[in-house]
């Protein structure tokens, strides 16, 4: 399928590994022209040079952490008008409530909550004054269904839920659409991650943790970033313009609701 958006200009966050990196993956095969931002400087310039390798489009990487305001200063000083928006910073790290301090709550919710927001403040003003603009935000399945050991997540991805919904209805009437993606468990180095927390608390071995992990997925296995970075794809194409205020799961069926 044409997905029409050639030639458009998208910023994609965190955009070095996993999941950001699969949708930028998949918007530079469309032909867009990307600005991509990460913090490490060799995964980013990696996954730069493999772009490059990929499109004729223009990509541009800035090393920069987008939890900061110098950080998101600096994308938007790259690309002030983007077509296309993907948000995306790494969540909060698991553990037990009681535990979190206060601080803790206020990183998740700065690095997953405002950042998004700051920059959605940022360019869906020109996005609506243009006449085409998609945003996408990746957040987590646990806004749907709450995981037990990520407290800050859930807060933080369900507060930037429902602080764009009526943005995204407000947006809709000038072509600009505003998603959320709710991936479950992917194949990145932050499940990969948590599996090995996991597997240090509880004295079990790294791949006995990996086989449960993957038995309460109907599917029977980890998402993938490309599958991931096409339906961003699709989410940010020509003809998803009547999608719009949604979060979308991509999960293998593992949320157990009808709805």
């Amino acid at each position: 399928m044409e997905l029409g958006i050639a030639g458009r200009t998208a910023i994609v966050c965190a955009a070095s590994k996993g999941l950001g990196r699969g949708c930028a993956m998949a918007l530079a095969r469309e032909g867009v022209n990307l600005v991509i931002a990460a913090r490490g400087a060799e995964a980013l310039e990696a996954t730069a040079t493999q772009l490059r390798g990929l499109t004729n489009a223009g990509i541009t990487a800035i090393q920069a952490d987008v939890t900061t305001e110098a950080g998101r200063a600096a994308v938007l000083a790259a690309c002030p008008n983007p077509d296309i928006l993907v948000t995306n910073a790494g969540g909060p790290p698991p553990g037990e409530f009681t535990q979190f301090s206060l601080d803790d709550w206020r990183a998740a919710v700065e690095n997953n909550m405002i950042t998004p927001i700051a920059l959605i403040g940022a360019v869906v003003q020109g996005m609506m004054n243009r006449g085409f603009g998609r945003i996408i935000n990746i957040t987590s399945y646990s806004v749907r269904m709450p995981i037990g050991s990520l407290e800050l997540s859930n807060g933080a991805r369900a507060g930037l839920t429902g602080a764009v919904s009526a943005l995204a209805r407000r947006a809709a009437p000038y072509n600009v659409t505003i998603n959320n993606l709710l991936p479950g468990p992917f194949d990145t180095d932050r499940i990969r991650s948590n599996w090995a927390k996991a597997a240090e608390v509880s004295g079990r071995s790294m791949e006995d943790v990996a086989r449960d992990g993957v038995k309460s997925i109907p599917a029977r296995r980890l998402g993938t970033p490309e599958e991931f970075g096409a339906t961003a794809a699709f989410l940010c194409s020509q003809h998803a313009g009547f999608i719009t205020a949604q979060n979308i799961l991509l999960d293998g069926g593992a949320y157990p609701g009808t709805m």
